[in-house]
């Protein structure tokens, strides 16, 4: 009898991606004399600087002293990294109350979970997930980082905050389990599937408003210890004025692009001047004339605190670069998609909203990202007018007594938080246009 051995096919794949990266290196860093002697040149000179940083930031570095005599005790050549880590709640939480931090944990941890849906593929209606982030999160934060009175207005828009996260909630789980958004859930566990679209509606409405009375005599009973704006700063400061900056910036660039493309002339031109007056200076100078102008403009005895001017200042300016950002997103969809909306009968908004400004919108992602970048970076000029915001609390480290002329540490650490959260957000506009296909080719 015969006995066929089978002969093991051998592995080529290892040879071929050996061949190729030879090849890649060849090609791209080895291809003559000079590029060999230019890329061992560049390969020293990225050693150098590597193991000099590593020894400086790490091997040779201080983590725990008293006060900077006690780090140069310990090595003359490495960081101090000691008055960072002493200084830290300062750089992320200014100045406020140690025993209120909890409320700022919790206010971050309220937005992440108001925000999670975002992220979740079977949850529906995210456009109105963002829109009461938006809309009412602010709110609900504000008195929880602020604390002290609630007027009438605030209680009925914490009321309708909580009112908002609730159904937020409800509707991510009805998603999550049953796919569905939660108006059908709501409309399929209660039988009332073949039911008219009016009575459909008037269920949900009563369900909101029952919820509403119960969140509104819920919060009445909230009493928040009150915090002066004044003892607000840090990283929790930074990422309060630039987070209202960016979600006001992009609608109010919206509403001003459209305005600029309007075909009355009174709005056009007025858009047209408020865009180019906030365009031609610089924000410092913006900055300067908010807290300096605005209350003169204030009716007698009504006061905005120097945050609140400072957040106009930020979102008025930003708005108007961002107006910009959209209007070259509309001019670059075709003249056809709006033919085809007023062909089958769609009005301006209608056209706008459901056919034009998506696709705009997908195309304008990574401008859109960028100017929120750069929103998030001019944000430390509002330490000039005297608030201690993450760069105020590092540059206050160099003049705290134990850690005084500490500079180099507590900026190249503030460098790395803001080089992580421009990063991130980099990272996740890539991911929205893969998602979107915004930079698919065809």
């Amino acid at each position: 009898m015969a006995i066929i051995k089978a002969e093991k096919t051998p592995d080529r794949s290892a040879p071929l991606f050996e061949t190729s990266v030879i090849g890649w290196l060849h090609k791209n860093l080895f291809s003559s004399v000079f590029n060999t002697l230019l890329t061992i040149l560049m390969l020293y000179i990225v050693y150098l600087t590597v193991s000099g940083v590593f020894v400086w930031g790490f091997a040779d570095a201080t983590f725990v002293a008293e006060n900077r005599r006690e780090c140069y005790d310990n090595s003359l050549t490495g960081a101090c990294w000691a008055g960072v880590i002493h200084w830290l709640d300062n750089i992320f939480y200014g100045r406020y109350p140690r025993d209120q931090i909890w409320r700022i944990n919790y206010g971050a941890l309220l937005l992440v979970l108001w925000m999670a849906p975002l992220w979740m593929s079977r949850v529906k209606g995210k456009v109105l997930v963002g829109a009461t982030v938006v809309v009412f999160y602010p709110f609900i934060a504000g008195y929880l980082f602020s604390g002290g009175d609630k007027g009438f207005f605030m209680q009925l828009m914490i009321a309708s905050s909580i009112v908002a996260f609730a159904i937020n909630m409800a509707n991510m789980i009805a998603g999550l389990t049953k796919s569905l958004g939660l108006n059908a859930f709501i409309i399929q566990m209660l039988g009332q599937t073949n039911a008219p679209d009016k009575t459909q509606r008037n269920i949900l409405l009563l369900l909101t408003a029952l919820a509403f009375g119960a969140a509104y005599l819920w919060q009445m009973g909230w009493t928040v210890e009150g915090v002066s704006w004044t003892k607000w700063g840090g990283l929790f400061l930074t990422l309060v004025i630039s987070g209202i900056g960016i979600a006001s910036s992009l609608p109010g660039g919206i509403i001003l692009a459209l305005g600029r493309r309007s075909k009355l002339t009174v709005i056009r031109v007025l858009c047209v001047s408020f865009i180019e007056v906030f365009r031609s200076v610089p924000l410092i100078t913006v900055l300067f004339m908010a807290t300096t102008m605005f209350p003169l403009f204030m009716p007698e005895g009504f006061v905005l605190n120097k945050l609140v001017q400072v957040i106009i200042a930020v979102i008025l300016f930003n708005a108007c670069y961002m107006a910009e950002t959209v209007r070259a997103g509309l001019q670059a969809i075709p003249r056809g998609q709006y033919e085809g909306a007023h062909t089958i009968g769609l009005g301006y908004w209608k056209t706008m909203g459901l056919v034009i400004m998506p696709q705009a919108l997908k195309h304008m992602i990574p401008n859109i990202v960028g100017s929120f970048i750069g929103l998030l970076k001019d944000t430390t000029l509002v330490s000039i007018i005297g608030l201690f915001d993450i760069l105020g609390m590092l540059r206050s480290i160099s003049k705290d007594v134990p850690w005084i002329g500490l500079h180099k540490e507590p900026l190249i650490f503030g460098a790395i938080l803001f080089f992580i959260l421009c990063f991130s957000m980099s990272k996740y506009s890539r991911h929205l246009e893969v998602k979107l296909s915004a930079g698919k080719q065809h």
